[in-house]
């Protein structure tokens, strides 16, 4: 019988339900998933802001989810190149890469191992970037309203009648 490998590559920061739903997505759909979860540089360079949890942090809650078998640390930009290193079968993306260049550039390096590109539903609901949002907003100095000065005109002494 054989034994199907998956790999769900991410940054996993401020982990949240839309990872847990790409690893127990992917799970059912592999006999053996390793989470690639990518290197504090690797983030930066693809989405120009380094994480707010630090990598080993990450890797450490992605390797405690009961649906992940392995954990690898994604240090190259080039997916082929960590195919080599792990040898999957099948590789996990939300669907918001369906339909887009980064995408079509997947399943067509891919196509040329025989590694299947598997999509699942993106949460749309909740993103890091939405929740990175949020905390940036909770963590910006309070505005302090523009202060009113308004320059009042005083008659001068002895010329107020009664």
């Amino acid at each position: 019988m054989a034994h199907t490998v998956g790999y769900a590559p991410g940054v996993y920061d401020l982990f949240h339900v839309g990872h847990l739903n790409i690893l127990r997505h992917a799970r059912s759909q592999c006999d053996y998933l390793v989470a690639g979860v990518v290197s504090d540089e690797m983030a930066q360079l693809a989405k120009g802001r380094a994480p707010v949890v630090p990598l080993i942090e990450r890797l450490e809650i992605v390797r405690s989810i009961r649906f992940v078998d392995a954990a690898f640390v994604e240090t190259v930009p080039d997916k082929l190149e960590t195919w080599q290193q792990v040898r999957f079968d099948r590789i996990f993306k939300g669907d918001d890469w369906r339909g887009t260049g980064k995408g079509a550039k997947l399943e067509s390096d891919f196509r040329t191992v025989g590694v299947e590109v598997v999509y699942f539903p993106y949460t749309v609901h909740t993103s890091s970037t939405q929740l990175r949002r949020a905390l940036d907003t909770l963590s910006a100095p309070a505005q302090q309203p523009a202060s009113v000065t308004q320059a009042v005109s005083l008659p001068a002494p002895g010329t107020i009648s009664p």
